[in-house]
């Protein structure tokens, strides 16, 4: 049988083979349009039954090899026999069957999908005829979940034949596809049928159906074959069909070798003949191919990018765009992929307001903390994807923010500004710059934008991400100190004893036997009281009443660091195991699709129950319980004047300018990288509807007193890739079709209504360990970093010329220029890192 490859029926006829790409003798085609140019043709055939085909097939035969009635009687007779076909059987089937044929026995022949023709209906078991309605093993055929909807199927029915002297061959095609009742394996509407009987001196006969039926799912043959108005057409079709076929040498390969089936497969259009002015390369440099440039480049900059001229122009035309699919936004969610993305995301973005809202608390005296950050994430994503262009964009607080919030607080305090009514003027400075950069499309200046701007830019991002994760679990160390004098040995000199300060009083060993001690120097001696009239003293009581530890284990604690990065690591390694599941041989694709869609929620799941069983006290996520401001001293309302001198508010413009900046290349840069053509957006982009949301909440943050927000490069990644749509079916052998991204809002706005609530999620949110989610972040930041070319030339760096795949540019470009152009972004991506370092990293995106 074939779909897009062929699978034989293996010599123990009871499991198909794997699928792989047919091997053909040359011969065989020639034989095949031998049979097409001589034999029976019947285009456009009206016929509703089976034996309708068959009788019109052996009546429109050429006078010169018209067959004798009886021999027309005995052919009907046979091609209206039911075919033998082999089910595709699950695995209770076969394990059930396998239990009960001890009690059945076994026959001595197994049946076969194609049994020999050559003897007579009368020398074998009495088979039955086709049945003029599908069988019921027809409609329960697993197999049919492989077929795309609308297809149709093609019967090829070859064989050899005693009482035939010449062959008989016949090509018909149908008006229209009929159910041809239990004909095929599955029930499924046929359009072409191919006979080819004859006597049993020739011997090609199998080998022609192989050609015939290769040609079939050959992509550019079928659109001949369902066009073709004459004989000559199909003949036409074979003659194109060998000019493409390639040749392998015998002696050179095994024939019985099968070939699998190549990961992705070439184009018809590619494949047909093209003006050869259209495949001059289009790109702006050596780089990149036609083909590359396109499939990276940017998203219909042609309409999305062009300036209109008016005021405002671009920013209607983006309403305008994205209006008819604002229903769709919603209706399109309602799908399990996206339950796994929100859980998803949700971590992720929880784990990021609680670090950077760490990092603004240090920088800020606490005047902006891990609640502002909670409560503004909330309500600018929440915002953000309700009215943006580009809703699969998840906002958060990025590094420069982070920068210039600590330099503009040093600013302050060194100037006895008030820092919150300082940053109010910035903010509100910063949205009016941003609305006149949409009312006059500024965004238009997207389409200078490279490849080399858009992967120094998502490399920098990720490699931030997962410095940040490794920063964050080395600093564990420092809490939990490794116990790197520990011994085994030693165990009996250690102990740790409450010393309350006073001589003769009570002490008594940290959770071990009570003691009491005469003085602080005296050695410690066993107490006489019994055990149980006094409780002993744990750490923290000893020290909340005034005493002091004394002892060589008073410094102990457990491993908690060990088994930190045990779960860090862990966690990265079981979230990339169970994404790549869905490419694994095991259990069938839909439980594979389930378990790499939910793969980091499991991942997370997984390592919590195990951190629960041990029971070790591993730093947990803690958020914030109580709805007040960080700071008491401050309110949630900033006020404009009052505080500061009144030209404060002018000269808040001129860093206003440079944050304008920070923030029109941080969320224009994303936006492109989230709008490439490779993600086959359908819903379009809004780039000057993005930046006008992102000026208003501006307002809105600074009013009172948030963090400033812009679009995350790698959260934002992240969820695009959470929400990968493929081909529901594919044949077998062919890899799932990517068809392009959930695209909607309900998974953005879900993400940040969880935010909200938070708050009162504590008592449960508080059982995951940091490790995890820092596990999680490295794995987003080293997905992120593979997804860019970058990664691919750097490889080559290290590679043998030999040894390098066969990647599209390295046919078009040299390989030293591939290498200089890698070294030169290494050089730049280093370069930012550095300045990314110093108190300069504001400006880092008008580097970039």
């Amino acid at each position: 049988r074939w779909i897009k490859f062929e699978e034989k029926v293996e010599d123990g006829g009871e499991r198909w083979s794997t699928p792989h790409v047919p091997a053909l003798p040359l011969h065989s085609l020639f034989q095949l349009r031998t049979c097409l140019q001589k034999g029976t043709m019947l285009l456009d055939l009206d016929a509703t039954t089976f034996k309708e085909i068959i009788d019109k097939a052996l009546s429109g035969q050429p006078e010169e090899a018209e067959l004798q009635p009886a021999l027309r009687e005995r052919l009907t007779a046979l091609l209206l026999l039911q075919p033998q076909h082999q089910p595709t059987k699950s695995l209770l089937q076969l394990l059930a069957e396998l239990g009960l044929s001890p009690c059945r026995g076994r026959k001595p022949s197994s049946p076969t999908r194609h049994p020999p023709a050559a003897s007579s209906p009368g020398q074998s078991e009495p088979r039955t005829q086709i049945s003029k309605t599908p069988l019921k093993e027809q409609l329960r055929n697993r197999f049919k979940k492989k077929v795309l909807p609308g297809a149709e199927a093609a019967h090829i029915a070859v064989g050899e034949v005693e009482f035939l002297e010449k062959p008989f061959a016949a090509f018909i095609r149908l008006r229209r596809g009929v159910s041809l009742g239990s004909l095929a394996e599955i029930s499924l509407p046929s359009r072409f049928l191919f006979i080819l009987l004859g006597p049993p001196k020739v011997k090609a006969y199998h080998e022609v159906g192989r050609a015939m039926a290769t040609l079939l799912t050959d992509e550019v043959f079928q659109r001949v074959a369902w066009q073709a108005e004459h004989r000559e057409d199909l003949i036409a079709g074979i003659e194109a069909f060998l000019d493409e076929l390639i040749v392998l040498p015998p002696g050179k390969w095994d024939p019985s070798t099968r070939i699998p089936p190549p990961s992705c497969l070439p184009s018809p259009r590619r494949r047909t003949a093209v003006d050869p002015l259209d495949q001059q390369p289009h790109g702006n440099g050596d780089m990149t191919a036609a083909g590359d440039r396109a499939s990276t480049g940017h998203p219909r900059s042609g309409e999305e990018l062009e300036r209109t001229g008016r005021l405002f122009g671009g920013l209607l035309r983006d309403i305008r765009r994205k209006a008819p699919w604002y229903g769709s936004d919603f209706s399109d969610a309602l799908h399990p992929q996206c339950l796994s993305a929100v859980l998803y995301i949700y971590l992720a973005t929880v784990t990021n307001a609680i670090t950077f809202g760490g990092m603004l608390g240090d920088a800020t005296g606490n005047m902006q903390g891990v609640l502002e950050s909670f409560l503004g994430t909330t309500f600018a994503g929440f915002f953000f994807c309700l009215f943006s262009g580009q809703p699969l964009t998840i906002l958060s607080s990025t590094s420069p923010v982070l920068v210039f919030e600590r330099l503009l607080f040093s600013f302050s305090q060194d100037h006895s500004l008030d820092y919150l009514e300082f940053r109010l003027w910035i903010g509100l400075w910063v949205a009016f710059f941003g609305v006149v950069l949409v009312a006059t499309e500024a965004s238009h200046l997207v389409r200078y934008f490279t490849r080399f701007t858009e992967e120094g830019f998502c490399a920098l991002i990720s490699l931030i991400f997962i410095y940040d994760s490794l920063k964050k679990m080395l600093s564990l160390a420092d809490a939990f100190p490794i116990n790197w004098q520990y011994r085994l040995d030693n165990i009996t000199s250690y102990s740790c004893t409450c010393n309350l300060s006073s001589p003769g009083r009570q002490v008594r060993h940290w959770g071990g036997p009570k003691m009491s001690m005469c003085g602080p120097s005296s050695p410690p001696t066993l107490s006489l009281q019994p055990p149980a009239t006094l409780a002993g003293l744990s750490r923290t009581q000893c020290l909340d009443r005034g005493g002091h530890l004394l002892g060589t284990s008073c410094q102990y604690v457990p491993d908690v660091t060990l088994i930190s990065f045990l779960f860090f690591g862990g966690t990265f390694l079981f979230c990339t195991a169970l994404k790549r599941f869905k490419s694994s041989r095991y259990f069938p694709v839909g439980v594979r699709k389930l378990v790499s869609d939910f793969a980091v929620i499991l991942a997370i799941l997984s390592s919590c129950a195990v951190d629960a069983v041990l029971g070790l006290e591993t730093p947990k996520l803690l958020v914030p319980s109580e709805l007040k401001p960080t700071n008491p001293a401050r309110g949630w309302i900033v006020f404009p004047f009052g505080a500061n001198p009144w030209w404060v508010c002018l000269v808040s413009a001129v860093p206003a300018v440079l944050v304008t900046i920070l923030i029109f290349m941080d969320q224009q840069i994303t936006a492109v990288i989230l709008n490439r053509r490779e993600y086959k957006l359908q819903k379009g982009a809004g780039f000057h509807l993005d930046l006008l949301c992102v000026s208003l909440l501006m307002v809105v943050t600074s009013v009172t007193g948030l963090p400033w927000y812009v679009s995350a490069t790698v959260i934002s990644l992240a969820h695009m890739e959470s929400l990968r749509k493929e081909s529901a079916t594919s044949a077998p052998g062919e890899h799932p079709e990517f068809l392009g991204i959930r695209e909607q809002r309900l998974t953005g706005l879900a993400v940040f209504i969880l935010m909200g609530v938070s708050v009162f999620m504590a008592p449960v949110l508080k059982h995951i360990p940091m490790p995890v989610l820092y596990g999680v972040f490295l794995h987003m930041g080293v997905t992120a970093l593979n997804s860019i070319q970058l990664m691919d030339r750097v490889r080559l760096l290290l590679m043998p010329a030999k040894h390098q795949p066969d990647l599209a540019y390295l046919r078009h470009v040299p390989l030293r220029r591939v290498h200089l152009f890698t070294i030169i972004q290494l050089l730049c991506l280093a370069l930012l890192w550095v300045l990314k370092s110093t108190t300069a990293a504001i400006i880092f995106p008008v580097m970039v």
